[in-house]
């Protein structure tokens, strides 16, 4: 088992802090500017790559000094630089990926992350979206335990397909039993655990799973 993680190039300040999840990081991945945000946060890149056309020529020079594996693309491709690292990250047969600042920036860009996820599962590899108040990730039909997170406490359920069939929540604050979710609906958005773990299932569509937290101004 090996878990992957890549680190775009949203804004800085809507990344968490990337140590905290160095110990069970086999592999750190930087995406353009991304590597930069590594380097800053005193990580080693293990790979950098994309056009790198986000940062200054004496950034790239240290970038591609200080990290372990450099690949540099033109900046007219045909995939984004994160699509890249995620092409890269498979390569590794990783059973795990993470995504940091993916979001928080353009709005196209993060909902093409999002949709990365599904590539993930087709994959069968488990991709997380991560920033400074959200942990997003994609849901094939299945059973699931989740347990509680003080730091991300709101639990909130989003069907990715046109419709969720059978999903049914225990444990939550609000519960549900084998009930379909359409595009469009709130049902599922901001419940809770009331306890330290909670069973989520459903049998048909795909399903995004957010765990978040509320921003004081």
């Amino acid at each position: 088992m090996s878990t992957i993680a890549i680190v775009a190039g949203g804004p800085t300040n809507n990344i968490p802090i990337l140590q905290s999840y160095n110990a069970e990081i086999n592999t750190w991945i930087g995406a353009d500017k991304g590597a930069m945000t590594l380097l800053n946060q005193k990580i080693t890149p293990d790979i950098a790559i994309g056009d790198f056309d986000s940062i200054t020529e004496s950034e790239l020079k240290l970038v591609k000094q200080e990290s372990h594996h450099f690949e540099i693309f033109p900046i007219e491709k045909d995939e984004t630089d994160l699509e890249l690292a995620v092409k890269k990250a498979l390569e590794l047969k990783p059973t795990k990926i993470y995504l940091f600042g993916v979001t928080g920036g353009r709005l196209d860009h993060g909902m093409a992350s999002i949709q990365l996820l599904y590539k993930l599962i087709e994959e069968k590899v488990s991709g997380i979206i991560i920033d400074g108040s959200n942990q997003m990730e994609l849901k094939a039909p299945g059973v699931y335990h989740i347990y509680d997170d003080p730091i991300y406490s709101n639990i909130s359920f989003l069907p990715f397909s046109q419709k969720v069939i059978g999903i049914s929540l225990e444990g939550f604050y609000y519960s549900l039993s084998n009930t379909t979710i359409n595009w469009g609906s709130t049902l599922c958005i901001s419940n809770k655990l009331l306890l330290e773990k909670g069973t989520f299932s459903f049998r048909e569509g795909i399903l995004l799973v957010i765990k978040s937290r509320d921003v004081l101004n």
